[in-house]
């Protein structure tokens, strides 16, 4: 057998200018000074039988036999394959028939599959939109929303979070552009007033964008979202999705109204010119998970049972959730000092969710998220449900300034 090479010299590596450098002081200042010399992502270690409500697999799949098994045969016949954008696909390669099954599940007539939610949203803006248009923005909208439409150049007006009188104010002074939402929103769990939001993109000349990311596969009889449950795929032009959350997988997805439109993101968004597609594995995976997402009708009526009775329990305990009406949950505890010290206090309890701070939240509102799922147990409702009652504490009143989004 060859021996292998030595390895290269080690040389010293360069300094960064003290200019560059600032960001870093800052951080490290952060560290310091809020978090006490510790990272406020960085809890305790789950001992064995912990409630663990700090991921997104909403309906359980990540372990998911028939999906493990649909990856691993992939892997080991196909391997990587060829490492190339997905502009170059054409035919009858897996990942096109993949996109024709999403969309056909959702209800729309094309779709179109990227590395992530964070570049289908971004992608979707910069293909959809032009420097100055006006883009209009719930202020709990995602971050790759308002990313996409800054890389676009158009021009960011926010409204008020769920405010459609404030949204049709805004389109009234600036004029028919782009509306930006969330179906339900990822940091405190509310819900969109989808129906309102689309009576108002259609009466003002606007395009709608609904980010799903947190509804598919929880939401409509056999996981297709919640504007096709509400039975609004007629009147929203755009949905996307990151397919990491109740589908498991490492994908995004956009359902798209105009099938040429598929062809001009794919040779006009740079993620998709300038990213390598998705692997094979990947794509039988999440072919199968749609697969079970449709078959497994028993997981979204769990998932809602379990949701209900915990909010439902602890709202008539006193707690303040935030308005959720979903699988998502945020106990607001202040400032990141604050919110780390009932991380910790949960997590003694075993109990596991986590921590969203600064840039996802205001500073004075940093939360810890529970993302309740389809795989607990009535015990371990029962264990939660118990732990913050013990551990939380009324949440301070919500006031608009708080939200560095809502200022100026």
């Amino acid at each position: 057998m060859t021996a292998p090479p030595p390895p290269a010299p080690c040389l010293p590596a360069p300094c960064l200018p003290a200019l560059f450098r600032q960001g870093i002081e800052a951080h490290l200042r952060r560290v310091r000074e809020d978090w006490d010399g510790r990272h406020p992502l960085h809890g305790l270690r789950p001992r064995p039988g912990a409630v663990m409500v700090n991921h997104n697999d909403y309906l359980a799949l990540a372990r998911h036999p028939r999906i493990v098994k649909a990856m691993t045969e992939a892997l080991g016949a196909d391997g990587n394959d060829a490492l190339m954008s997905g502009a170059f696909l054409y035919g009858e390669h897996p990942q096109l028939g993949l996109e024709r099954a999403l969309a056909a599940h959702m209800g729309a007539p094309a779709g179109i599959l990227c590395q992530s939610g964070w570049a289908a949203n971004t992608g979707l803006l910069q293909a959809l939109a032009r420097p100055g248009m006006p883009v209009y923005i719930d202020v709990l909208a995602h971050m790759s929303l308002w990313e996409g439409a800054r890389i676009a150049g158009a021009t960011v007006h926010r409204f008020r979070h769920n405010d459609i009188a404030h949204l049709r104010r805004r389109i009234s002074d600036r004029g028919p552009g782009i509306i930006l939402v969330d179906s339900l929103y990822s940091t405190d769990g509310s819900v969109c007033p989808l129906a309102e939001a689309a009576e108002a993109a259609g009466e003002t000349g606007c395009v709608l964008v609904v980010d799903e990311s947190h509804s598919l596969g929880t939401h409509g009889a056999r996981g297709e979202g919640m504007v096709f449950e509400l039975g609004l795929t007629g009147r929203v032009h755009f949905r996307t999705a990151s397919l990491s959350k109740a589908f498991a997988g490492r994908a995004g997805f956009i359902a798209s109204c105009d099938q040429a439109f598929t062809a001009h993101f794919k040779m006009g968004s740079h993620p998709a010119v300038f990213s390598s597609t998705l692997l094979p594995h990947d794509i039988a995976g999440l072919a199968e998970t749609l697969a079970v997402v449709r078959e497994d009708t028993w997981r979204r009526p769990r998932l809602q049972e379990v949701a209900t009775r915990i909010r439902e329990e602890l709202t008539a305990a006193g707690l303040d959730l935030n308005g959720s009406r979903s699988h998502i949950l945020a106990l607001v505890a202040g400032d990141e000092r604050q919110t780390m010290a009932l991380r910790d206090n949960l997590e003694q309890h075993g109990v596991f969710g986590s921590v969203f701070c600064p840039p996802a939240t205001p500073r004075t509102r940093s939360l810890v998220r529970l993302s309740l799922h389809t795989a607990l147990t009535d015990a371990q409702v029962d264990h939660l449900i118990n732990t913050c009652l013990r551990c939380c504490r009324p949440a301070p009143p919500h006031r608009p300034s708080d939200n560095p989004q809502l200022r100026g």
